[in-house]
């Protein structure tokens, strides 16, 4: 493989790596300040009105991280 084509599967993953640490400690963060458990009101209790909330929150944090990463 030619040394360039490596170098981009390289940033590649490194880059795709740290959006996602960047989106669980975003979620952790948005999960400390509401009142309530999300995940809970969301597996157990069926809240969809939560669950489209935060569906719309993660691809919202997961557009703002790939625009920065983007550049």
């Amino acid at each position: 493989m030619d040394p360039i084509t490596i170098k981009a599967i390289l940033n590649s993953v490194i880059f795709s790596l740290l959006g996602i640490v960047i989106l669980v400690i975003a979620y952790f963060i948005i999960e400390k300040l509401t009142p309530e458990n999300t995940w809970k009101e969301i597996a157990q209790n069926n809240n969809i009105a939560i669950a489209i909330i935060f569906g719309a929150f993660i691809i919202g944090i997961a557009m703002i991280i790939s625009a920065a990463i983007h550049g």
